[in-house]
């Protein structure tokens, strides 16, 4: 007879292999189609609201690993708390302003923007952040990222542009919006103005030249010391050659102590403790040491300008060191904010001179000779002119540091210019207050935006741009004084919330204020401001905008999840308007993930030919492999991805579901509502599996709370492989597949399997949202679980099992010693004693009180051990020494008696039951 029919084996139609790239958008259309996000909502209904407010990314390409990690963080996080007793709802929101959208739109369209109607331009910019808006969308979906997609906040919608213009207004009333001419980071390839924000510096080559500037009023100290004034200079040194022809004075500090130094027959002023580095660049190595001063005494000393007919004095600053050049700093206020703020508030006589225009060319004002000429080109025209009239002392080639437009990556000017700026001065105590009180998550987060504030300097708000919400601002046509009242920013807003902010566009001024409105000159008729806001300000606003009009949402949020490159970016902006606005931060904590690497550590990039795309991941593995990858990496530093990796995940992902798929096998009979077991006639060792469980169960939820994910997935992929397949499941398949089907005992494994198996797919749902529903559509239900999402359950309570200190400290130790006989096993399999583990009988040989503990446990040993025979003995020993227990030592032999047909055990009483001559007693019990 063939007994295989009549064992208990496992039937399931849940796949072995994932196959996740052909079965996840079938899942993903379901929820869609029914509404997972909507249900997810009103089954939390009236919970604590839980907000994660999204920070937008920009609508204008193709996601990438960066912005799919970000997603996936938010997305375990959202749907971790919507089980966890929450209402959390997630708004997608997208940055669809600004400069990188316009350029990409005049790429791609044709667009001029200073020939073509505004508003066509700008509806064209519109089109164009639509567009990807919506494949944008379709790409975060497919990686199983939940959320109000149908009605995500948009920085173009007129909604959020009227309010983001309550904002502007509030802070302006307040009086921390200015207009001022100061020198701001200028992008000439884009003619635009740009924020801190908006800076990344990379290593550039370039010349810096040490410039003789003579003397022509030494206020007699110079002289007195036998200095020839028509050979007198201060030498000052630059690394921006450029902007020589906008030196207006030479800086020294005050405290520092300067030499008059004779070479040849010229003489030079510069810091004492940097004249013999210079005279080495300068190839000089005689000369002599005449006098020294102090920087302050040489206050108001004049030089003339080495080529212009413009005087240089000496003047005092603060900023000046002797970390290199020569300690006497070429000024130029028109191009330098130090420069600037020095002379400002210390010299207003002294003019701000800049002769560049917005596309990076030099002017008249910087002469004939050089008028034109980029600053690239100028660069070199100026350093050959100041060695043809004998003003360059030496010329040094050097790499350094140097600031790059983020986005067009090219090299940025100081330049001053007229803008708009928020006074971060004004409120920069109460900003280092705020963050003081928000949870930063890591905690170094909070002193390095601490830092960030203390150091900022008034934030420039403008853009020269046309795609962008307008800075509200008219001017009187009669005397150009600037009008903003509550009422024109409340008509501004009104027109915006009707029409969008194509309003400012398409209206007169006359047409946008209110009836009436006059200058405090009495002209009634006014001009608009050109520029446009930062688009840092746009999202900046978003907590404003989103948080406060919504009413699934509330302000401020709990959470902000950002890069941390964000610090100075959007964590900033935000906190800024609404220090600003509110007088408050609008998170209550802030969460930072790392940056996206390659193995060696390098950022990945197209360029570098070390991308990769999560399309292509998805394609390959499947969205929940990258999702795995995201919940594995300790992301609060830089994330390495590799194919390698991903192959690693793939494993590890599969003994997970591997693990879920032999549960599954094995309850295709189980109805829990019918056929569960109370836990107290549960046997030992599944007690013992349930207790594993509630452990994994606490640690996997403090994890989560958290935002640990890493350990989370460690714990639940460890459970899998240690406590279930290697040991629990193993052990579990003879009862499950010999004993009678409806037994208690096969009943009682099935009850903690099912048990097990529901609490664990929910736990791991935040992170495996597409295997999580596989698996949960798979397997039986309890009648009040809700069975058709798993989203819709909150997480498992633990399960009441008596399972005391004493009860766990046993089968801790009858777990250790399955692990010493597995190794004799081993060694007996390899020396052909037995093939399999039944084929043996094993002889325990322990000394002191690990006797009494395995003679007490001996009946149960049989079956955890997979033996067909165990004996324990305290004399003698066997052939393998324990390495974990010394005092324990195994001999393995091969079983006696006849091998059962239907178990494989072999047994004395096989043949015993004259019916079923080939199996034991116990298996012809079970087929009575």
């Amino acid at each position: 007879m063939d007994y295989k029919s009549t064992l208990n084996l496992p039937k399931t139609d849940f796949p072995m292999q994932a196959g996740l790239p052909k079965r996840e958008p079938d899942l993903m259309g379901k929820w869609q189609e029914e509404k997972l996000y909507q249900k997810v909502l009103k089954k939390n209904e009236g919970r604590p609201l839980y907000v994660l407010h999204d920070g937008p990314p920009y609508a204008n390409g193709n996601i990438h690993l960066g912005t799919a990690l970000n997603k996936i963080l938010k997305d375990i996080i959202v749907r971790y708390r919507n089980m966890a007793g929450y209402k959390a709802p997630y708004v997608p929101g997208w940055d669809t302003h600004g400069l990188p959208i316009e350029r990409k739109a005049i790429d791609s369209v044709g667009l001029d923007s200073r020939n073509d109607d505004p508003v066509y331009f700008r509806n064209q910019c519109r089109d164009f952040a639509l567009t990807h808006i919506s494949s944008m969308t379709e790409q975060f979906q497919r990686l199983g990222v939940i959320g109000d997609w149908e009605h995500p906040y948009e920085t173009l919608s007129p909604d959020f542009e009227a309010k983001q213009i309550e904002v502007f207004g509030e802070m302006a009333l307040r009086g921390y919006i200015y207009k001022g001419l100061k020198p701001v980071y200028w992008c000439a390839h884009d003619e635009t103005a740009l924020a801190e924000a908006e800076i990344e510096y990379s290593e550039d080559p370039c010349d810096s030249i040490y410039v003789k500037f003579r003397v022509t009023d030494d206020k007699g100290l110079l002289t007195a010391k036998g200095a020839d004034l028509s050979k007198t200079y201060f030498v000052i040194w630059t690394t921006t050659t450029w902007t020589i022809p906008a030196n207006t004075a030479i800086c020294l500090g005050p405290d520092f102590d300067y030499s008059l130094v004779k070479a040849g027959d010229e003489y030079y002023v510069l810091a004492s403790a940097l004249t013999e580095a210079t005279m080495r660049e300068a190839g000089i190595s005689e000369y002599e040491k005449i006098a020294e001063f102090k920087g302050s005494e040489l206050e108001h000393i004049r030089t003339v300008h080495p080529f212009i007919d413009r005087p240089s004095p000496i003047i005092l600053g603060d900023h000046v060191t002797l970390e290199s050049g020569t300690g006497c700093v070429h000024t130029a206020p028109g191009h330098g904010i130090e420069d600037y703020d020095v002379c400002h508030n210390f010299y207003p006589e002294i003019p701000v001179i800049v002769p560049v225009d917005s596309r990076g060319r030099m002017t008249a004002e910087a002469g004939k000779r050089f008028e034109g000429l980029t600053t690239e080109e100028a660069n070199g025209a100026i350093r050959d002119y100041l060695k043809e009239i004998g003003a360059l002392l030496a010329v040094k080639h050097i790499i350094h540091q140097y600031p790059h437009c983020w986005r067009c990556k090219h090299p940025v000017l100081f330049r001053a210019t007229e803008q708009w700026f928020c006074s971060v001065e004004a409120i920069k105590d109460k900003t280092v207050e705020e963050i003081n009180k928000v949870q930063w998550i890591p905690e170094w987060g909070r002193d390095r935006i601490t830092s960030m504030v203390r150091d900022r300097k008034d934030w420039c708000i403008s853009r020269q741009r046309l795609w962008g919400v307008p800075i509200p601002i008219f001017y009187c046509k009669n005397c150009g004084k600037e009008l903003v009242t509550r009422e024109t920013i409340e008509a501004v807003a009104a027109a915006f919330r009707k029409e969008g902010s194509n309003a400012w566009f398409s209206h007169s001024a006359e047409e946008l204020l209110p009836k009436g409105t006059h200058c405090d000159c009495g002209c009634t008729e006014f001009t608009k401001e050109t520029d446009v806001m930062d688009v840092w300000f746009d999202s900046g606003c978003s907590h404003a905008a989103v948080l406060t009009t919504r009413d699934d949402l509330h302000w401020p949020a709990e959470l902000y999840l950002e890069g941390n490159d964000q610090h100075r970016g959007w964590f900033q902006s935000s906190l800024l308007t609404s220090v600003a606005w509110r007088g408050q931060a609008p998170y209550k904590a802030v969460l930072t993930h790392g940056m996206v690497i390659d193995l060696e550590g390098r950022k990945m990039s197209k360029s570098l030919g070390n991308g990769i795309a999560p399309g292509e991941v998805v394609q390959k593995y499947g969205a929940d492999i990258l999702r795995l990858w995201v919940a594995s990496s300790d992301y609060q530093a830089d994330v390495r991805i590799s194919n390698e990796i991903l192959k690693q995940l793939s494993d590890a992902y599969r003994k997970i579901r591997n693990t879920a798929r032999f549960i599954l096998g094995n309850l295709s009979d189980f109805t829990p509502d019918r056929d569960m077991v109370s836990p107290d006639r549960l046997l030992p060792i599944d007690r013992w599996a349930l207790n594993r469980f509630n452990g994994l169960l606490q640690g996997v939820d403090k994890a989560y709370r958290n935002f640990e994910f890493h350990a989370a997935y460690h714990a639940i992929h460890n459970f899998c492989v240690v406590d279930m397949s290697n040991f629990y499941l193993d052990v579990l398949k003879d009862r499950l597949y010999v004993e009678k089907a409806e037994s208690e005992e096969r009943r009682a494994a099935q009850t903690a399997m099912f048990l097990i198996l529901s609490g664990l797919t929910r736990l791991v749902a935040p992170i495996l949202a597409f295997t999580s529903d596989e698996i949960w559509h798979s397997m039986p239900h309890l009648s009040r679980e809700n069975q058709e999402f798993v989203m819709l359950n909150d997480l498992p309570k633990p399960v009441d099992v008596n399972a005391d200190e004493e009860f766990v400290a046993k089968w801790d130790r009858i777990h250790q010693i399955r692990d010493e006989v597995k190794k004799a096993l081993e060694i007996a399999r390899m020396d052909k004693t037995i093939g399999a583990p039944l084929d043996a009988e094993v002889q325990l040989y322990c000394t002191g009180e690990l006797y009494d503990f395995v003679k007490s446990a001996e009946d149960e040993l049989k079956t955890v051990l997979i033996v067909s025979g165990v004996e324990v003995f305290s004399d003698g020993s066997g052939t393998f020494q324990g390495e974990e227990l010394p005092e324990l030592s195994v001999s393995v032999a091969h079983a006696h008696g006849e091998k059962c047909a239907r178990c494989w055990c072999y047994s004395d009483s096989v043949g015993t039951d004259p019916e079923h001559p080939d199996i034991c007693a116990r298996c012809a019990k079970a087929l009575e």
